[in-house]
């Protein structure tokens, strides 16, 4: 009898992993179909292939109008421009008014009727000659006069457009402050008679209209518009000699000896053999020409008027420009 063997084990069929089974593979993200294109179009629309890369900046040749454009920018957001040219309007007006109020109660006052708008200049000046030395000398001492110069590499450029800015402002505000002085002397002190005796002074020349004090139209330009540019063109040769010194405190000094010292020195000059050298000190010092504008010369005649001064002023500041330009472009910094 046969036996059949027995059919061998089976063994539970391995099932193969399929593709539902295998986990999902997130694709990497692809830039949109437009993006590349688009990024392409744009390096082509700069990228010229004779000249190579072109900036998508506008280029444009400067001029001095943008080395003006940044220093009118800059002075105007310094603390000493705003604090030096407000202390020159209180001292300037406010010491006139003081004066033209002291002298209201006199009969007569026995000078030019807007000559006491001198006595307010005389301080208010020194403000602007401080802040004349500083818009040069605040850049080397901060270190920003290389950034300027860097920006604008044309030396020349930088210091014009520094004196332009500076003396429009300086002479601007100088005028209002004069002009607001010569108003007010003008309505304090006018009615005032003047005595028989000083029509012939010619110290008062100008100065007398039917037996009352009055101001020419010549006193009238003299004590503003001639002051006003006296007070900015002294400021300027400040600026020239801070940017020949580059120090703030130094040229401040030197400054204020200019004005102060040749009339502190001829006060004290005694003596037959300097008396020459007094008169000219007085006759040719700072004060003496801003007290002749208003009609009241220390020395040099009664009938000076102080525009001959001013020229002279004029004159030297232009040769210090010319030295402080020559430095400027010629030193590293």
């Amino acid at each position: 009898m046969s036996s059949t063997p027995p059919p061998p084990p089976q063994h539970a069929p391995q099932q193969q992993p399929t593709m539902a089974a295998m986990p999902a593979q997130t694709p990497p993200p692809q830039a949109p179909p437009h993006a590349v294109p688009q990024q392409q179009q744009q390096q082509q629309q700069y990228w010229d292939g004779n000249a190579g890369y072109s900036s998508p900046i506008p280029v444009v040749t400067t001029h001095l109008g943008h080395a003006v454009a940044s220093e009118w920018t800059k002075i105007k957001t310094v603390r000493s421009t705003v604090w030096t040219l407000a202390l020159t309007v209180v001292l300037t007006v406010g010491i006139g008014l003081i004066f033209a109020s002291a002298l209201s109660t006199e009969e007569y006052v026995g000078m030019p009727l807007l000559s006491g708008g001198f006595f307010g200049l005389m301080f208010g000046q020194l403000c602007v000659i401080t802040l004349g030395v500083l818009v040069i000398t605040s850049e080397y001492g901060t270190g920003m006069i290389r950034t300027t110069l860097t920006a604008c590499p044309k030396r020349s450029r930088v210091l014009l457009a520094k004196a332009l800015v500076f003396f429009a402002l300086a002479f601007t505000v100088t005028l209002v402050s004069t002009g607001l002085t010569a108003l007010i002397h003008s309505s304090m002190l006018s009615d005032q008679v003047v005595p028989s005796y000083d029509y012939d002074d010619p110290f008062m020349e100008g100065s007398i209209e039917n037996g009352e004090l009055v101001a020419t139209s010549g006193h009238w330009m003299g004590a503003t518009v001639g002051a006003a540019l006296y007070v900015a063109t002294l400021g300027l040769l400040a600026m020239a000699v801070g940017a020949l010194l580059r120090h703030s405190a130094g040229a401040i000094t030197t400054m204020l000896g200019i004005v102060l010292v040749p009339l502190i020195a001829a006060l004290f000059m005694f003596g037959q053999s300097l008396e020459e050298t007094r008169e000219k000190l007085i006759e040719y010092s700072p004060l003496n020409g801003l007290a002749s504008l208003f009609r009241i010369p220390i020395a040099g005649g009664e009938t000076a008027t102080g525009w001959p001064m001013l020229g002279l002023l004029a004159a030297v500041t232009l040769a210090a420009m010319i030295g402080a330009m020559a430095r400027l472009t010629t030193s590293d910094v």
